[in-house]
């Protein structure tokens, strides 16, 4: 029996703190050119993007894979080929209403976002979406954080896309799915696999066995104790109109920033792209809450993560999750937009001379060797916590520009959905000279996102003003 394909304990995270009204699946929004996706008689070329998407598949061999669970959860799933995969489930026409605007493609947008991926296939589509204003047209991605995260997912869409306009076609191999295995053989290979680690995963098993719910415990107080040294929180952090328990719908709106005006932010202070990120967000979070009327004192911060991939250069064009996380408080209180950036410089050099980035990796090495259940209990647990009021995501994208039969790539957005208590997500990507926010909230809880997407274009002018060209 072949090696299986199984999950890590961080990919199968992403399984075990899925609800109904938390789809825990990423992606984005790319706009194209429109006019090379339709023939001759204005047709929609949907059979040749899904021959063109099918022959590169061997690429990306998981996305011909299922999951399979393993009996009594004695290991984390595996991915399986999937022997009735068809493309065409995978990759689909949507129309947007006239006229085409972001109303109508937001629309569109947040009722596919606030669907779950369906576990009983491969777990992506995408989904090309007709009748936008400009005879452009969109691409939704939809794939599940089990599968990529934002790294890897940038390195499968350079596979999917092209370099340039009208490149050779790629053949992929025939492909002939490999039987899945039996329930017996699943259950086999996961006891295999923990009685190949170290002994202490035995006795493990065993106490979980006799003592299941003192497991748990232990396993949330391990988290808790290395998460005291990532959050280096003696406080939990502010309330927010966003830190409530989500409900089923989202709210999905973009921003624009040039990148070039950011590299100049960062060059006149000696600052990271990142760091600029940030004090964008910062400043845009402290023009939406005065916009709601909330007290913003002097010394509010809001607490950020901020994923850090793990991912080695070797490792490009990989599945899974290779990430770990720094705690930012953002000064939000700071009425000086240049102040706002100098302290957030400062707190990020400490943060990564402080370890925290390992600390929170180790939290995950303890979930490889706990059992999946208990780390699911224990997931579930720590996700009703309120530990931070927003995520932050940065992805460097290509500064090339990329194609799909022939249409240019115009603009990318990433997607991150929100989860329980933290119902706001800032999604960054460069591409092509430019920074695309995609930014996530709860439905009921921020109905009013774009005073926060149009705060994030002003603060850029604002910041740069501040410190490029000071009066």
């Amino acid at each position: 029996m072949p090696e299986p394909d199984r999950l890590s304990a961080q990919d199968a995270l992403f399984l075990q703190v899925e609800a109904p009204s938390q789809p825990m699946h990423v992606g984005g929004l790319a706009v194209f050119e429109g006019e090379r996706f339709y023939d001759r008689d204005g047709a929609f070329r949907i059979d040749d993007l899904r021959s063109a998407i099918a022959g590169r598949l061997h690429l990306v061999p998981r996305f011909r894979r299922k999951l399979r669970t393993v009996p009594f959860d004695a290991a984390n799933p595996v991915w399986v080929d999937d022997e009735d995969f068809d493309v065409a489930n995978h990759v689909r026409v949507a129309q947007v209403a006239s006229p085409g605007g972001w109303p109508e493609l937001r629309a569109v947008i947040e009722r596919h976002e606030s669907v779950a991926l369906d576990r009983g296939r491969p777990l992506w589509e995408l989904w090309f979406l007709e009748g936008l204003e400009g005879g452009r047209v969109g691409l939704l991605q939809k794939t599940h954080h089990a599968l990529i995260d934002g790294i890897s997912g940038i390195d499968v869409a350079t596979v999917l896309l092209d370099l340039e306009p009208d490149p050779d076609p790629i053949v992929g191999p025939e492909w002939v799915p490999e039987p899945g295995p039996s329930d017996a053989e699943l259950l086999a290979g996961g006891v295999a696999d923990r009685l190949s680690g170290p002994a202490s995963w035995l006795s493990s098993i065993a106490e979980s066995l006799r003592h299941p719910e003192r497991t748990a415990e232990d396993l949330l107080e391990t988290a808790v104790d290395a998460g005291r040294a990532v959050l280096a929180a003696g406080r939990p952090p502010p309330p927010t109109p966003w830190n409530v328990p989500i409900g089923p719908t989202r709210r999905y709106e973009v921003a624009r920033v040039p990148l070039d005006g950011v590299k100049e932010i960062k060059a006149a202070v000696g600052a990271s792209v990142n760091d600029v990120v940030l004090a964008l967000c910062t400043g845009a979070l402290r023009t939406f809450l005065l916009h709601r009327a909330e007290a913003v004192p002097a010394d509010l911060t809001l607490r950020a993560f901020v994923p850090v991939s793990l991912r080695a250069e070797g490792e490009r064009y990989s599945y899974g999750n290779k990430v770990s996380g720094l705690l930012a408080e953002l000064p939000v209180g700071m009425d000086d937009p240049a102040e706002r950036l100098a302290a957030l410089v400062r707190q990020m050099a400490g943060l990564k001379q402080s370890g925290q980035a390992e600390v929170a990796s180790q939290v995950l090495t303890v979930a490889e060797v706990a059992p999946p259940a208990m780390v699911g209990l224990t997931a579930r647990l720590i996700a009703r916590q309120r530990t931070v009021n927003l995520g932050i995501t940065n992805v460097p994208g290509p500064q090339v520009p990329l194609y799909c039969l022939g249409a240019r790539l115009l603009e990318v957005f990433p997607y991150v959905g929100v989860f329980e208590q933290t119902g706001l997500l800032l999604g960054v990507i460069s591409y092509c000279g430019q920074l695309g926010f995609g930014c996530t909230a709860d439905g009921a809880a921020m109905p009013d996102l774009d005073v926060l997407t149009r705060a994030l274009e002003t603060e850029a002018d604002v910041l740069h003003a501040a410190v490029v060209d000071p009066a």
